[in-house]
């Protein structure tokens, strides 16, 4: 998808989108539909949390769940990026994150001049929508959001406004150029200033909706409006990530949502252009929002177990005498150098030896219980124990 400023006014077409429906923007959904989805996200996030104040986030020391924190945040802004086409350096975003927060970590890449720019505007706009969410939602802040993200007063779309709400009308297109198609169309630019005073009076002043729900709603209302040139999908997940922070009452993010959205992207377009071509009963909308929650919830769990497995095991290595072959493959093993299994060949190609002692290695790590063998003859193979 891109996002394409038109120069011809609207008007001409017939009411196609939500924002043209006279009850706008009075969203409905059907609760009963819904709030099965809305206790299994909190059930997910409590266990998240609980795990994250036990004992064993406790026991990584403060280097790791520092280390923890900034590779979620990195996965954030990369594939918040990544959905809107744009690659980013995952090395450089971690040490624009880890600089940001005044944190010491190992192996931060030298920030590179060129990069650093449109890097370090994404990275304030993550940091801020998470780590700032107990402050109000203004025109000020999204202006200073928008202009983080465009620093240099271009986009794909050549120059835009930066800072400011866009003055002319704006359609989203597919591509390729010759064959485009017309996915959606903001409203009108003359509107803008009254429908995003709606939006910001809505979203600090209605207590009655529940806050994960409202994550999803806000969403979607926000990218609805599409009151900027360019960047509206990076800041509706922004939005979507200062409700999610209001209702988790903390900073820090361990679980990211761009990340799952980025892995369901083209249901994602789908949903959004079928509600934004429907009525105002968005319970399609907030049905996906709510398991898209839910799995990114469920992934972060998984890599949260993956990084205390891995403290333990590098805690345990450093009692133990091993040579420095073997200290190089439980390295790389563990940060995912090898996949979900280690063998023999793998383990001789990367420590360039013999087969035989690639096998003795590999018995020592299995009866230190470092490692735990499976399977036979050739098709033997060692996961972490």
């Amino acid at each position: 998808m891109r996002r394409k400023i038109v120069n011809t006014p609207q008007g001409c077409q017939n009411r196609v989108y939500i924002h043209e429906l006279n009850e706008w923007p009075s969203f409905n959904w059907d609760a009963g539909r819904l709030d099965p989805l809305i206790e299994q996200a909190k059930k997910e996030r409590n266990e998240l949390f609980e795990e994250l104040i036990g004992s064993g986030f406790e026991e990584l020391g403060e280097n790791l769940r520092n280390e923890a924190v900034v590779q979620m945040l990195t996965q954030e802004v990369v594939k918040t990026s990544e959905i809107e086409g744009q690659k980013l350096d995952p090395d450089q975003v971690r040490s624009s994150i880890a600089r940001k927060l005044g944190l010491d970590l190992g192996g931060l890449r030298e920030v590179d001049e060129r990069k650093t720019r449109d890097i370090d505007g994404i990275v304030n706009l993550v940091l801020d929508a998470s780590y700032k969410w107990n402050e109000s939602l203004t025109a000020e802040r999204l202006y200073k959001w928008h202009a983080w993200l465009f620093p240099t007063g271009y986009s794909d779309l050549g120059k835009i406004i930066v800072g400011k709400w866009r003055e002319s009308p704006i359609e989203v297109v597919s591509s390729p150029f010759n064959k485009q198609r017309v996915h959606f169309a903001g409203p009108a630019d003359i509107r803008l200033n009254e429908e995003m005073e709606k939006f910001i009076a809505w979203f600090e002043s209605d207590q009655k909706i529940d806050p994960i729900l409202k994550a999803g709603i806000a969403h979607l209302y926000f990218v609805t409006i599409h009151p900027f040139d360019d960047g509206n999908g990076r800041i509706a997940r922004a939005i979507s990530d200062l409700a999610l922070a209001k209702a988790d009452g903390v900073s820090q993010r361990f679980y990211s949502m761009s990340a799952q959205i980025k892995s369901d992207r083209k249901d994602y377009y789908i949903i959004l252009e079928k509600t934004q071509k429907g009525t105002l009963d968005i319970t399609d909308w907030l049905d996906w929002f709510l398991s898209c929650l839910i799995r990114s919830i469920q992934w972060a769990k998984q890599a949260l177990h993956d990084v205390i497995r891995k403290a333990r095991v590098l805690r345990k290595m450093e009692k133990l005498e091993l040579n420095e072959r073997q200290k190089k493959i439980m390295v790389k093993f563990l940060n995912g150098g090898f996949g979900e299994f280690v063998n023999a060949t793998k383990y001789k190609n990367s420590a360039d030896c013999s087969a035989d002692t690639a096998n003795r290695d590999l018995s020592k790590l299995a009866e230190l219980e470092l490692l735990q063998r499976t399977g036979q003859g050739k098709s033997t193979s060692y996961v972490i124990k």
